[in-house]
């Protein structure tokens, strides 16, 4: 075996350790998950029980649905308002663009138990209570906006800014100009911004638990508490989000083979 060979094979073998390291724990996730009892050790025997407990139990489907509620209520906002954002610091001047990027770029780099603290703070300071929902969606806002900001922000640098100015010397409105002309070319930026939001939302602990409302539970709520605070109950719950956390994983995985086949089918027709 000459050198360039061994070479080859050492960082194959590197890249499979990294790999095995990332996705072990969810591939045992995923084999446990077919298994009949709910302590992960020997396996007993192949079942779906795990995934009937996760359909049927309205305590799962209930946080299941707070999860996905607020996940996709607070995305939705923070893709217009991050889109917005990110449009007005491309076209505003050099200073105030400079100004602004640090800002957003503060919530980014933030421990996120400070911004916690804060959005709890403030909200107690002006009144607003935590059962009107709006500290939570906001807080969500908060940690979700900044990450559309940086996928839009790019897509700008790429357009080409004369067609925005070539429509409208043509008669547009600067309205119909940015729906037809800039906005088309931005979509890929908004649509990645998006689905970031959704998963930096449905993966928050630390704002949700200083802003929800009384009862309000989440995935990462309830799975934290009943680690700490079990029972019962909380354990069969529990080992039904070995279901959860598969078929998540499944979709994730075939979302990215997905965008990558439609990418190369794009790139091999524009060629």
């Amino acid at each position: 075996m000459n050198k360039q060979t061994l070479f080859k094979c050492l960082k194959a073998g590197f890249v499979g350790l990294i790999l095995l390291l990332l996705y072990a724990p969810i591939l045992l996730l995923a084999i446990y998950s077919f298994d009949k009892t709910n302590m992960i050790g020997r396996f007993r025997g192949f079942s779906f029980d795990h995934y009937v407990d996760l359909f049927t139990d309205p305590n799962v489907l209930g946080m299941i649905g707070n999860t996905l509620l607020l996940a996709l209520s607070a995305a939705v906002l923070s893709t217009v308002l991050g889109t917005v954002g990110a449009l007005g610091m491309y076209y505003c001047k050099k200073r105030v663009k400079a100004a602004v990027t640090a800002i957003n770029q503060i919530p980014v780099i933030n421990a996120e138990i400070v911004t916690a603290l804060a959005l709890a703070i403030t909200f107690v300071t002006v009144g607003i209570s935590k059962e009107t929902y709006i500290p939570l969606i906001v807080g969500h806002m908060v940690i979700c906006t900044p990450f559309v900001v940086l996928s839009v922000i790019p897509k700008l640098k790429q357009m080409d800014g004369s067609l925005y100015e070539a429509a409208l010397d043509l008669g547009a409105s600067p309205f119909k100009a940015l729906m037809t002309v800039v906005l088309p070319q931005i979509i890929p930026g908004v649509v990645s911004g998006f689905m970031l939001a959704i998963t930096l939302s449905l993966d928050d602990y630390i704002v949700t638990m200083y802003t929800r409302p009384s009862g309000f539970e989440t995935i990462s709520t309830y799975v934290y508490n009943a680690t700490t605070k079990g029972n019962a109950h909380t354990a069969v719950t529990l080992s039904s989000f070995w279901a959860l956390t598969t078929i998540l994983f499944v979709i994730i995985v075939l979302f990215v083979v997905i965008s990558n086949l439609t990418g190369r089918r794009k790139k091999e027709e524009s060629k």
